[in-house]
């Protein structure tokens, strides 16, 4: 798995996985997120494009910061998911959860409808 971060504009942080979220590479996602925690990146567009699968360890990392991002008024958005990946957050329960829109220009502007 690749995670490539890029800051855009309006202080969001975007992640784009590319290969699988497993157990495996679970660790590396948590790296990830903890960083842009401590570094107060709170508002989180994650690419789903390229993502080709996730394990519910690879979800449990989401799932553990979710309440930290609330408090900090931030949140996760996925986009551009597909039917397999968004399969696995139906079946667990967290597309109702975490916000899950089809295109980047969706998931920013969900965060320009709160400021």
């Amino acid at each position: 798995m690749i995670i490539d971060k890029q800051h855009i504009d309006d202080g969001l942080l975007k992640l784009s996985i590319n290969g699988d979220l497993d157990a495996s590479s679970a660790l590396v996602m948590d790296s990830v997120i903890k960083q842009a925690y401590q570094e107060e990146h709170f508002r989180i567009l994650v690419d789903c494009k390229s993502l080709n699968y996730i394990s519910s360890a690879g979800l449990g990392v989401f799932i553990s910061y979710h309440e930290d991002f609330l408090k900090e008024e931030g949140k996760f958005v996925f986009f551009e998911m597909s039917d397999k990946v968004y399969n696995v957050f139906e079946l667990l329960g967290l597309h109702d959860l975490f916000k899950i829109v089809k295109s980047e220009h969706e998931a920013k502007n969900l965060f320009k409808d709160e400021n």
